[in-house]
Formats: structure tokens, sequence, C-alpha cells
């Protein structure tokens, strides 16, 4: 095993023989190769190497280990191309790393305004994500620019402000996708200021120039604008798209997830009638001109339920099973392909599976357990709030399953096509919530969702934090589940068979994807909240993760106090001997 240290400079090294990605490799990636968040536009967080199987994973020993570049909240997931990998740290820096050896080829350090904090208070200069294009890795700063890196020096290339972090600040957690040369990528909008920054935006991969932008809080007289009531344009606040969003090159739409509004209980906010689109809602857009073309709202929040996560493309056959799926559409044909977005795209655990051109509802059932949705009209797909979870005063209190941890959380889950099987990693919680105020103050939220949470503890008849769902795509039923004293962190599908994913506790592990037996572990001392990326270098298969500490990793760690870990943000690759 080689251990590391990250150079604290930027190294006057290069790539040499670099080759410029093209679209059409964004498109159809190399199979050594991991080129976006979760590999592909369609969001699989799937891998078809096969060097490492069923059959030798057991083998699988530690390659190199080294310190990542920063302290922080560490959440990161690494780009592979042609045996480099390209890693995000905390603060806006970036590194270009060896493969096979660990060894550090350069080292970006974007400086961070001294006075940040002070518009984003208490902002987590966390980085989940990087892109790749023709000769530049593309990210966000945290300061609110788009901005593009020499791929083989690391040296700025150009950067494009997105909006005034002083003006509208906006957190940038999560890094862009790239396809068919655009730059397609969202924000957490900050709940004090006005809703102009809770935006998406297209930028142009090549120059920066921006392309268009579209507003997730509808502007007065826009579409959508009555579903806030009487509520003036300035306190609409807080509904951001702060994870990657998925793509569809044969039908040019993106598909965005959104977050809450603030205040989350709509009583502040309105009335709890109210949709306040589009908060929690499945966006798609046109690519080009990033126009909606359909939208689905999976719940109305009053919780700080988010649902921004990830949103998994697939052409499959549709025959969901009532004896395990709680809500199906009636106008299904039972075995008809269908171009869908499933996954569990939000905090409530529930699976949704929708027409991915034309927005139709197809079916939902949950994961977890969960009470705040008491059903789902399989004709029309309009969600039904469970009257006993609302708050109309801040004298209630309820015991409300999930927390604002989740169910599910950004920890992605992710799909194989092996046995077209997702595999969704969530927590057992519950709390018991009340609203902080029994008025919204003129000036808006006096914190960013109003609501308080206390005792929290596992939900009813679970004895463990953390829930691996292996779920069939076409039937919706139960393939087998895992569960985790510790919360289960992001998920990786091979073509070997294998699902690579960590928990809070520390275990880095592989399972088999067809029964969730364990074939291969190893404890890395801190919670393995990066994201798992699999690569070739010199014709040989690794597996990378990475370690820190995280928001949803200390949250749920209160339900297992007994488990103790570290908060060490360190990169770990694996091969066979």
């Amino acid at each position: 095993m080689k251990i590391l240290t990250a150079l604290a400079v930027l190294l006057a090294v290069q790539i040499t023989g670099f080759v410029p990605v093209t679209d059409a490799m964004l498109e159809k990636p190399d199979p050594g190769d991991w080129l976006m968040w979760r590999r592909t536009l369609d969001g699989w967080g799937y891998s078809p190497l096969a060097q490492i199987t069923r059959e030798n994973v057991g083998r699988l020993e530690m390659a190199w280990t080294r310190d990542m570049a920063t302290p922080g909240i560490q959440e990161a997931t690494p780009l592979a191309y042609k045996g480099t990998l390209f890693v995000p740290n905390p603060s806006d820096v970036t590194q270009a790393i060896n493969g096979a050896t660990g060894d550090l080829i350069w080292e970006y350090r974007r400086p961070v305004p001294a006075d940040l904090t002070k518009y984003l208070s208490g902002a987590p200069l966390k980085n989940r994500n990087i892109a790749i294009y023709r000769d530049t890795i593309i990210d966000l700063s945290v300061d609110d620019y788009v901005y593009a890196l020499d791929a083989r020096t690391g040296k700025p290339v150009w950067q494009t402000q997105i909006q005034d972090y002083q003006k509208l600040p906006a957190i940038q957690g999560s890094g862009p996708i790239v396809a068919k040369g655009k730059i397609f990528s969202g924000r957490a909008c900050d709940y004090r200021y006005s809703s102009e920054g809770c935006v998406i935006t297209a930028h142009d991969a090549a120059t920066g120039k921006e392309l268009w932008r579209f507003h997730t809080i509808p502007k007065p007289g826009e579409p959508g604008d009555e579903t806030w009531g009487s509520v003036p344009s300035n306190l609409r606040r807080h509904v951001g798209s702060w994870m990657p969003p998925s793509f569809d090159p044969v039908l040019n739409i993106l598909y965005a997830g959104t977050s809450v509004t603030s205040p989350a209980p709509k009583f502040l906010l309105g009335g709890n009638e109210k949709q306040h689109l589009y908060h929690n809602s499945t966006l798609a857009l046109d690519a080009d001109t990033g126009k909606l073309k359909w939208y689905y709202q999976h719940v109305v929040d009053h919780w700080d339920l988010d649902h921004p996560f990830e949103r998994i493309l697939v052409d499959t056959a549709v025959a969901p099973d009532a004896s395990e799926v709680a809500w199906i559409n009636p106008r299904i044909v039972r075995g008809e392909r269908r171009k869908v977005v499933t996954g569990v795209p939000g905090k409530t655990g529930l699976i949704y599976t929708l027409d991915r051109q034309t927005g139709e509802f197809l079916w939902a059932r949950p994961t977890n357990f969960q009470n705040v949705i008491s059903r789902i009209d399989g004709a029309t797909g309009a969600v039904t709030v469970n009257p006993a979870a609302l708050f109309t005063n801040a004298t209630e209190e309820h015991l409300i399953c999930p927390t604002t941890n989740g169910g599910k959380n950004w920890p992605a889950g992710a799909y194989s096509p092996l046995g077209n099987a997702i595999f969704m990693p969530v927590q057992n919680t519950c709390a018991v919530e009340s609203a902080e105020a029994e008025t919204l103050p003129s000036t808006g939220a006096t914190s960013a969702y109003m609501i308080r949470s206390k005792e929290q503890q596992l939900a009813p008849g679970a004895k463990d934090v953390g829930t691996i769902h292996a779920v069939s795509v076409e039937t919706g039923k139960t393939l087998w589940t895992f569960n985790s004293r510790a919360g289960v962190l992001p998920l990786m599908t091979t073509g070997g068979g294998l699902l690579f994913g960590g928990d809070v506790n520390g275990n880095f592990r592989a399972l088999d994807q067809n029964t969730g037996k364990v074939l291969w572990e190893m404890n890395l001392g801190s919670p393995v909240n990066g994201f798992p990326v699999t690569y070739t270098a010199n014709g040989k298969q690794y597996v990378v993760v990475s370690t820190g500490a995280s928001l949803v990793s200390t949250g749920v760690s209160r339900l297992a106090p007994e488990l103790t870990q570290g908060s060490a943000n360190k990169l770990y690759v694996f091969s066979l001997p």
C-alpha cells in the first residue's frame, strides 16, 4: 500500500498526450472511464467493467491511499479518464492524480472570498462533482462562477459569473454535467434572499457563455404564479436544484429535481392547500431553450423533505406488481415498454416511476417507513398529504417519518442493467417536529425551514439505521434488502455483478447484486461519504472511494451512538493483487 500526502502547491507538471473529450464520448463513455457524476447522462451509477467479479472480489486489496487536499464537508465524485483521476475537494480545490500510483500530477486552488460566509452564513464549501469537456475540467465555484481549467495543467482557462454572491447568494454544493456542448447546473438558493437566485442554467461548454436560465419559482404572471396564492414575489424563496441533473440526448430533455420552500410549513406561506410550484418537483426542460416541457410534483412539503436527488433514465417494460406497489396508473398496459425516469427522488423514500417523454405518472411505492403521504391517485398522479402530519400552528407536535435527513438524501442509489434493478440507500428515521412560529414575519423566514425537530428515533419496527433496497424497475417488487446498524451512503454497480457502497461507520463493502450478500468489506475509519467510482489504468480495474464528514452522516450517527468513527478526508483505491 502506498500512502501519500497532498501537496499544497500547484505543481508544474502536466498530462501528456491528452485526448480531448467529445460529446460522443460523454454519451457513450469508454468502459474504463468515469466521465461525469453518475458516469453516464442517464444517472445510472453503473460501470460495465468486469475484471472484479463476484468470484474474485474477496481478494480485493488496497492499492494506494492519500489525504485529500482540504478539510471540510466531503462528498466527492472523482472523474476517471484514461487512467487519470480528477478529484474535487472542499473549498474549490481540484487535483489530477495518477490513477495507478496515486502520484499528484497537478493541483489548482481557487481563491475563496474572505467575506463569503457573511452572505452565505455557514456555507458548506463542499463539492460533489466536476465535469470534463474537450481539454477542460469544468466546475462551479463557491462564489457563484462556472469556470474551466486546462485538464493537462490545471491552469484557469475561462470563468463566467452566474450571479453576484453578495446580491443573490447561492450554494454551489454540486458541480455540473456537460452534454451536447452545454454545461447544465443547478444550485441551492439562500432562504434570506430573492427567488432571482433560484435558477437552473445552461452555458456554452467551450466558452462559458450563458445560454439560458430557468427560474424554479414562477414570477408574477408566469404559469404557476397562482399556486403561491397571495404570497408576494419577494417572499417566495429557497426552491433550489442542488444535485446534478440527468439528460436524454435523443429526446433532448434535461431532468432536474427541486427542493423545498422556506419556510417549510405551508400555513406560514399562503396556505396548506397551495402547490407552491415548482418545489419538490421533477422538471423536464428543453435542453436548447430551457423551456419547461412538463413537471411532476412529488409532494407539497411541510417538513423539509427535499426532492432534488438523482433521476435515473431507463427504457423498460412496465408491469407494476400490486402486491408491493401501492399506487399504479390504471391505464398501464402490462408489459408495455416505456422510456421512464425512476428512482427515489426525495427524502420521503418513495420510488416514483414516470414516463419521461410526457411526465405521466406510472407507479410509486415506499421503501423506508413514511407517514407524510397517505395516497397517490394512480390516474392523475396527484399526491395527498397525510392530514395528521400537517402543521396549522406552532403549538402542534407530530411524529414525522422520515426526518429531515431522510429516508433518501443526496447519497445516490444506482441502477444495473444486469437485472433491470435499482439499489437505493435509505435511513429508517423519525422525529417529533413542530413549527417555530404562528405567523411569518414580514421580512420572511427567520430560519431556513422554521421547523423544530426533537426526539429523533428509529422508524417503527426498525432495528437498524440504514437499509439498501434492491427493487425491480419493471415490477416494483423488492428483490432483497440489506440492513446496516450504521446509516448507508452512496452506491455504485458494475458489470461484474457487484454493488459497492459504504456506511457512516466507515465500512466499505461489495455486495452481490442478485442476493445482497456481502462478498468483501473493509473498515476505512471514517464515514464513506464519497461516491464510489471504478476505472482502468494500464488495463487494470480499480475502485476508488473517499471518506470524510457530511451533514447526513453526522445526523444519522446519532441513532447509533455506540458506533464511533473518524472524519478524515481521504481517498482509498483498491484493486486485485
